[in-house]
């Protein structure tokens, strides 16, 4: 027998030793979303038991219009954190894009339609500015957007002045994605559906595409994909701009959930959008994650404070358990990426 075939039997053979926790950490390495559909899965199983009202279609439409500005904003934020990045100013870019795109409407009278590209823009400009500051003045993405979320937060304060902008006062076109569609007694909104078609067109560009597949090995080793011939700085760059337009997107979003455009909402989208990524099962190191489980770790949250709401336990306990599941989600991310060593 040739020395190649005792090493494949042997390999065979310690594979098939392997233990059942040793089989869930290697399932849990390839597929990282199942962990937190698990987790999706319990939630409502033991919220159901709390109130009856939790599993009604109203109910459930009530989380699913909560969790979207949230789905939206972890959107972008997955694509970052994905590169081993992150955006401490995703909600204060989107915030800043809502806030022009009504004012410009509202106040110097534009037409909606260009109101809303010029917020768009900003957006994108805004994520653009982050990435330039990463890639080409090499500064850390943690240090530079929480300078660009206290500078956004104070564009928008200053653009604003102060003034909420209701939705008597707003054009129909930034109200649009409030509106329900009623499937019986359950309701979903434009907003929902707009973020699933998000969700839809970055999962295929991340699987099937040339991009995609540059984002998760720049995320997975910055050096071994630079000697591979990738162009990191592009990429990298690229990915901060597109984060910035999904950003915007969401500003419209927001508008749509709230009626009304407010420059004070929105202060805890950058550590909302940060949970629903870690729960996702997304790793803060990088280079490994699903789209999906990002949606399915904002709707976790969402889950856990309508269930804890409607069990009448107060907003600091919620908050502390929002906080247990992300340590139990980084956790479990940091036994999991051992499967891979």
């Amino acid at each position: 027998m040739s020395k190649s075939n005792l090493v494949t039997d042997a390999a065979a053979e310690f594979k098939g030793r392997a233990t059942n926790k040793q089989k869930v950490q290697a399932l849990l390495h390839k597929y990282p979303w199942v962990s937190s559909a698990v987790v999706l899965v319990f939630a409502l199983f033991i919220f159901s038991f709390g109130n009856e009202n939790f599993l009604t279609p109203n109910n459930l439409s009530l989380i699913l219009q909560q969790t979207a500005v949230i789905g939206a904003i972890a959107a972008g934020q997955t694509l970052i954190i994905l590169t081993a990045g992150i955006d401490l100013s995703c909600g204060a870019i989107a915030i800043f894009a809502s806030m022009v795109m009504a004012k410009t409407a509202f106040v110097n009278g534009w037409p909606a339609w260009a109101a809303f590209m010029l917020g768009i823009a900003v957006g994108t400009g805004a994520g653009a500015f982050n990435g330039w500051l990463i890639t080409k003045v090499n500064l850390p993405p943690f240090i530079v957007t929480l300078g660009t979320f206290n500078v956004f937060s104070a564009l928008t304060l200053f653009y604003a002045t102060g003034r909420t902008i209701m939705d008597k006062e707003l054009e129909p076109f930034f109200l649009y994605l409030g509106n329900p569609i009623p499937l019986g007694e359950f309701k979903i909104t434009y907003g929902v559906l707009l973020v699933i078609v998000m969700y839809l067109i970055l999962a295929f560009s991340l699987r099937y595409t040339g991009w995609g597949r540059h984002v998760y090995a720049v995320g997975d080793d910055i050096e071994a994909a630079r000697l591979a011939g990738i162009q990191v700085k592009r990429v990298l760059m690229s990915v901060y701009v597109t984060a910035g337009f999904i950003f915007a997107v969401t500003s419209w979003v927001i508008i749509g959930r709230v009626a009304a455009a407010s420059p004070n909402s929105g202060s805890n989208l950058n550590l909302d959008s940060i949970t629903a990524v870690v729960i996702g099962g997304t790793s803060l190191f990088g280079g490994r994650g699903a789209i999906f489980g990002s949606l399915i770790g904002a709707v976790i949250v969402g889950v856990f404070r309508n269930g804890l709401t409607l069990a009448g336990v107060d907003l600091y306990y919620q908050t502390f358990a929002v906080g247990v599941l992300i340590i139990a989600a980084v956790s479990i991310d940091q036994w999991i990426r051992k499967a891979g060593v």
